[in-house]
């Protein structure tokens, strides 16, 4: 099946003949995503609800980003023996049923726990969904499929606030993620009865692959990137309506409608970072990427202005999304092309875990210290500090070792 997928590959010359498989898991991954985000607006509430502080609203994101770390990281030896078609419906069914138990948390340490599953159930779907992409599609499209695919966060990350807002009118908070729960498994079943590609084995991470990947300098420098492009999005978004309401008085409506109006684009701009990708190469488009950010994450932190600041929280995410379709792109030509899913399932782990789950928390630390503004801006500093770091990456020879 393999050798079929990647014959039809190889002769195919219109990108238009994937768009049907890689929006499917696309949908996939949007509610993957969502369901890791989607406490983020209601955390002003869940403090009260729950009654915590800055730092452990911090802390949710850090247990839920331990789970994906651990998925992430033992992701290869279940797609090895099941397939990758089979762990990203296992990886769906499973997340259903984390939400459903988190939904019923009573406590700041039950729904820690539950989040920790949602991370975890999460965890497994990427290497497996970016792998049965790079196996479906030819290469020379990979930036456009890996751009529509980006398109499933961008949305994400646009709609969040904006559903909170919307479904805090008719249910809570703790139904929001049962109906994300039901949602995600419903989705399993029709993958499993209709999804394209994936029926081949992923390989499981054994002492060789990590001699060969933990030798590349390369290797080493995506892991870094990763970690600040996440910082750049999800650690940042994850504190963001919390910042706003606390530093700059803003309601709880206005904060999320801010920011998820804030993601509008998000998805067109993602796209085309795909193009550009394919147009002007990985490496000028995550420089510029990093750059921008970072600039406008540390003003972010600094702004007081009210008109300033809204133009600031528009902007940031438009740039900071258009790292992960190229970033993915450079990725795959840095380590062996039958190492592809290893390499994601060992680089986003560390990456996921500080980015989006220790940046919170130190950000947190600083809100609760009175100074929520100048965590903010140092996580830009290191952004920026990030684009000159792309100019050390060389692809994969052999040579490289």
């Amino acid at each position: 099946m393999h050798t079929i997928a990647s014959k039809t590959r190889q002769g195919a010359d219109r990108f238009s003949a994937y768009l049907g498989p890689v929006g499917f898991l696309a949908v996939l991954f949007f509610i993957n995503f969502l369901s890791r985000i989607i406490l983020a607006p209601f955390m002003p509430l869940i403090e009260k609800d729950l009654g915590f502080s800055h730092t452990a609203a911090g802390s949710l994101f850090l247990f839920t980003s331990a789970g994906y770390f651990l998925a992430l990281v033992i992701s290869g030896f279940f797609s090895a023996r099941w397939f990758h078609r089979r762990t990203i419906v296992l990886s769906a069914a499973c997340l259903g049923g984390a939400l459903l138990f988190s939904a019923f948390s009573r406590d700041l340490w039950q729904l820690r726990m539950g989040l920790v599953s949602v991370g975890m159930a999460a965890g497994l779907y990427l290497p497996s969904g970016l792998a049965t992409i790079t196996a479906l599609v030819h290469p020379r499209h990979w930036g456009k499929a890996m751009g529509i695919h980006e398109l499933a966060p961008n949305l994400g990350f646009m709609s969040a606030p904006l559903l909170a807002e919307v479904m805090l009118g008719w249910v809570s908070w703790r139904q929001v993620l049962m109906l994300l729960g039901g949602l995600s498994l419903l989705m399993a079943l029709a993958y499993s009865l209709f999804g394209k590609g994936g029926h081949f084995p992923g390989k499981a991470p054994d002492q060789a692959a990590f001699r060969i990947l933990f030798r590349l300098p390369a290797f080493w420098i995506m892991i870094v990137l990763f970690m600040l492009a996440i910082t750049s999005t999800m650690g940042l978004y994850a504190m963001l309506p919390l910042y706003l309401v606390t530093e700059h008085g803003m309601t709880r409506g206005n904060a999320n409608e801010i920011v998820g109006m804030s993601r509008l684009l998000c998805p067109i701009i993602a796209f085309c970072a795909g193009w550009a990708n394919d147009r002007i190469g990985a490496r000028h488009t995550i420089i510029m990427v990093l750059a921008i950010g970072g600039i406008l994450t540390i003003l972010l932190g600094m702004v007081h202005d009210s008109r300033l600041l809204i133009m600031i929280v528009f902007g940031q995410p438009l740039a900071a999304v258009c790292f992960f379709p190229p970033a993915f792109a450079l990725l795959s030509t840095i380590v062996p092309a039958e190492m592809s899913n290893v390499a994601v399932s060992l680089t986003i782990p560390a990456a996921f875990l500080i980015g989006a789950g220790v940046m919170p928390v130190l950000i947190g630390m600083m809100g609760d210290w009175g100074n929520f503004g100048a965590g903010i801006s140092i996580a830009g500093s290191m952004i920026l500090c990030g684009s000159l770091l792309v100019v050390f990456i060389k692809p994969y020879s052999g040579d490289n070792e």
